[in-house]
């Protein structure tokens, strides 16, 4: 595997997810609470783009978001931008940095990568996507909502912070000083963002079934004296992040799992950012267009 870097993509979304369908399903609660309905306050729509059971190439899934923020930009200029996104996901195995991130957190050579390993212009250090992680990217115009950085790290947190509570019963927390979720001294979700004129892309990661072993080739977020847990992991007791994950035979209970999470995740992201979901299908398994090749970063 190489390191790579400065992905060049074009602006038009791969081709896997071209032609969305012109009719769109609002979505009220996804069946679950009636209290992220419209109500008497008007809320602001948000497209969502349901590939919970997809596992989709990082750079596709880059230069998808970065599609859509240059067309909420271009949106924004004229005051027509009526509509935020998510786009809910997996990924490949895949290692990706941030802009400023050093590579004494890798441990191993980049010419020799594990997995693809991606620079992006997204904030933080390391960290590593794979199947079993839910990845949620809200494009968001921060001027319709707060136009504030550090509230918008907050609340992602807090929509995960509420989910883990009301589905799991799980006790999760902020660390001071850190950006993402824990329970206790596991790591569950990891935030990286990037805001471009006020307009949010990249997101949130959150272990649900996730293997952690790739974990232990990187220094997660850059942060030494913490380990990465998964919801799996901390309803079975264990602590994952010590060891290789058996391998679970019982696919459906995971593919349960991770559903249930998403579904409390999108309850919990309706109410936070006071948002109607509106699902808009996605036509798969058209011929995608080859992406430009990177350029591999030089030592």
């Amino acid at each position: 595997m190489t390191f790579l870097a400065n992905l060049t993509l074009s602006s038009v979304p791969p081709r896997l997810f071209q032609n969305p369908s012109r009719t769109t399903r609002k979505i009220h609660s996804w069946h679950v609470n009636s209290a992220i309905s419209t109500a008497a306050v008007s809320k602001r729509r948000c497209d969502l783009y349901d590939l919970h059971k997809e596992l989709v190439p990082y750079a596709e899934a880059w230069s998808w978001q970065k599609a859509i923020v240059k067309e909420r930009r271009a949106l924004n200029e004229i005051n027509e931008d009526f509509a935020d996104t998510l786009i809910v996901l997996q990924h490949h195995s895949v290692y990706t940095v941030g802009t400023g991130s050093s590579e004494e957190f890798l441990n191993f050579d980049v010419n020799c990568a594990p997995f693809d390993l991606y620079r992006t212009e997204r904030g933080g250090e390391v960290t590593y996507h794979g199947p079993g992680q839910l990845v949620m990217y809200p494009i968001i115009n921060l001027r319709h909502h707060k136009m504030d950085l550090h509230w918008y790290l907050r609340a992602l947190e807090e929509v995960v912070i509420r989910a883990l509570a009301s589905t799991f019963s799980i006790e999760a927390s902020r660390v001071e000083g850190l950006t993402g979720v824990w329970v206790g001294n596991q790591k569950l979700a990891a935030i990286g963002v990037k805001v471009s004129q006020w307009i949010t892309y990249h997101g949130l990661a959150l272990n649900v079934t996730t293997d952690l072993t790739p974990f232990q080739q990187i220094v997660p977020c850059g942060i030494r004296d913490r380990q990465v847990g998964s919801i799996d992991g901390i309803i079975k007791g264990s602590f994952p992040s010590k060891g290789c994950r058996e391998e679970d035979n019982h696919h459906a209970d995971n593919h349960d799992l991770v559903y249930t999470t998403l579904i409390s995740l999108l309850r919990e992201f309706c109410e936070v950012f006071q948002v109607d979901l509106h699902h808009k299908s996605i036509q798969i398994g058209i011929p995608c267009e080859k992406t430009p090749p990177p350029t591999i970063l030089k030592s």
